[in-house]
């Protein structure tokens, strides 16, 4: 069995065990590309975080893709990622691709604008959407309002902090207040690649069940 295939057997099973067997949702992954990141870039350490949320994203939707998107003060929508063109995807797609603006500074709200954009103006679609944000710390203020502000759509952000930053903004999203749902939720890996798939799975997924139901009270989701 492919490690594809045996992530995405585990990803079943902890839809199973959240209680989402049967849930439709579409993925996007963001990937910080800020100077810190460079060497998890280099080491393949991103390229392994891709195919770990690729397999999220094959149990939850049948179309089998990944939406990315990378930011430092700039930010790139990419091609999706599917299993036929994971195999050197970052590479390819963002290390060796001389038209993304890489290893600068943090600047959040201009790439969540853009995937707001995407799922809520140019595509005509209802499915819940699960953005999973990976960051190493240095994120702007700025980023609180547009989570804010976006309490109202069918998304919720799942930001994933890792290495040893305070991750101060991040760490305030699940009290933050003024929203209509708490539509954002924080988990610190220091260590990504030691993290089993079985636990980053469960983590991934913890908070995703409990704004689906928040949502549909809401009425920001329908049946």
């Amino acid at each position: 069995m492919s490690s594809i295939d045996l992530r995405k057997k585990l990803v079943g099973f902890t839809l199973e065990k959240k209680q989402l067997i049967g849930v439709t949702a579409r993925v996007g992954i963001v990937l910080d590309i800020t100077g810190s990141m460079r060497n998890l870039y280099n080491n393949g350490t991103v390229q392994e975080i891709v195919e770990r949320i690729l397999a999220v994203a094959c149990e939850f939707d049948d179309n089998g893709s990944l939406d990315v998107w990378v930011y430092d003060t700039e930010f790139s929508r990419l091609p999706p990622v599917t299993e036929r063109e994971l195999g050197r995807y970052v590479f390819t797609h963002i290390i060796n691709n001389k038209h993304i603006h890489k290893f600068g500074r943090n600047n959040e709200p201009p790439v969540m604008e853009d995937i707001i954009k995407k799922y809520t103006e140019e595509e005509d679609d209802t499915t819940p959407v699960l953005i999973i944000f990976i960051n190493d710390g240095g994120v702007v203020k700025p980023t609180q309002k547009v989570i804010r502000a976006a309490s109202v759509l069918p998304i919720f952000w799942q930001f994933v902090g890792i290495g040893d930053s305070d991750f101060e903004v991040l760490k305030g999203l699940d009290t933050m207040q003024g929203r209509l749902v708490d539509n954002a939720s924080f988990i610190h890996l220091d260590r990504i690649d030691t993290v089993s798939d079985e636990e980053l799975y469960d983590q991934l997924l913890n908070e995703f069940p409990l704004w689906l139901k928040a949502a549909k009270a809401k009425r920001i989701l329908r049946d």
